[in-house]
């Protein structure tokens, strides 16, 4: 998918609401292996406040295809353009603020660091781009969802 102009978004929760065909490349870096994963990520209503976002897919490596799913929460910020983003089990990720279309966060886990860039192409395309660095890992995770509407 070509980036090209930022599509501002007011409302991050609203955004993200419903669902997005959801497609990953994964490269080693150092190694040169890639593995790619498709399936869907789910935006769900959480009670009370924010969303549960549910990936579920299958993921290729080396040429051995698993089923992989993750789960994160994403909850309202200061303002409707900006969320917290959470692991399914309420540690800390990252903050997300769309309201110019782009993002860039960083998250240290142990000896690595997360680096994620969010770019908003319009109502239908966003892109994360993740870079994982540490001693034992470079890595660069693209993903690209659609939204899935009701006669795609």
């Amino acid at each position: 998918m070509e980036m090209g102009e930022l599509w501002p978004v007011p409302d991050v929760l609203a955004f993200l609401a419903g669902r997005w065909r959801t497609e990953r490349s994964v490269r080693d870096l150092a190694s040169g292996a890639e593995g790619r994963f498709e399936g869907t990520t789910a935006f769900d209503a959480l009670d009370g406040d924010g969303l549960l976002g549910r990936e579920t897919g299958a993921f290729t490596w080396q040429g051995v295809t698993r089923p992989a799913e993750r789960t994160l929460r994403y909850a309202p910020g200061p303002s409707p353009g900006i969320c917290d983003v959470y692991f399914a089990d309420g540690r800390p990720f990252h903050g997300l603020d769309l309201t110019s279309g782009h993002h860039v966060a960083d998250h240290p886990c142990a000896a690595d660091l997360y680096r994620g860039e969010f770019t908003v192409r319009d109502e239908d395309h966003w892109r994360t781009v993740w870079r994982v660095g540490g001693p034992a890992k470079d890595l660069l995770l693209t993903t690209d969802y659609l939204r899935e509407t009701p006669d795609s």
